[in-house]
C-alpha cells in the first residue's frame, strides 16, 4: 500500500507513543541527555495528536524527510501533510531501537509498526526509520529523517 509522505513520518520519527488511549510508551530514552529525551517525548507526541505549533517548534526550518519511494518533503510539506484531515494513528509499537548521541547532535530511530487511518483509508505499515537531531542555539530539533519501509 502506498502511503502520503506525512504516514511515512509518522511511523518514523523518533520513539512515538503507542496506544496513546492506553496511556502505554515506547522507546527507551534511559541515559539520554535529559533535554535531548524531553524533546524526543515531545516530538512523539506532537506527531500523535498532530500538533502543528510543537511541531512547528520542533523541526529545524531546514528539515527534510527523504523515503524509500524517493520523494522528499520540507518542513511545511510535513506539517500540512501530519494535520490533514482523516488521518489517524491507531496503534504503533517500536522496537530494534537504535540511539547514538554527541555533544551536539543524534540519531534516533528503530524499526515501527503501525496501524490507523491516512486520509480516510486503512493503513498498516512496517517502517525503518533514523531521524538526526542537531543542538542549535541551545534546543533540539529534527533536522532529517529517512525511512524505508521494512520486510
Amino acid at each position: 500500500m502506498r502511503l502520503s509522505h506525512w504516514r511515512w513520518v509518522m511511523f518514523c520519527v523518533a520513539l512515538i507513543a503507542s496506544q496513546a488511549r492506553a496511556g502505554q510508551e515506547v522507546g527507551d530514552y534511559s541515559g539520554l541527555p535529559e533535554d535531548l529525551a524531553a524533546a524526543a517525548t515531545a516530538y512523539d507526541l506532537a506527531q500523535y495528536k498532530a500538533d502543528r505549533a510543537e511541531l512547528e517548534r520542533l523541526l529545524a526550518d531546514d528539515y527534510t524527510l527523504a523515503n524509500s519511494s524517493g520523494k522528499s518533503q520540507t518542513k511545511a510539506e510535513f506539517i500540512a501533510d501530519m494535520v490533514a484531515p482523516g488521518s489517524k494513528t491507531t496503534y504503533l509499537a517500536l522496537s530494534v531501537q537504535v540511539r547514538k548521541v554527541w555533544t551536539d547532535g543524534a540519531v534516533l530511530g528503530g524499526l515501527a509498526d503501525a496501524k490507523g487511518l491516512d486520509r480516510g483509508k486503512p493503513f498498516s505499515a512496517r517502517i525503518r526509520f533514523a531521524d538526526v537531531w542537531a543542538k542549535r542555539n541551545g534546543r533540539w530539533q529534527v533536522i532529517f529523517t529517512q525511512a524505508n519501509i521494512a520486510p
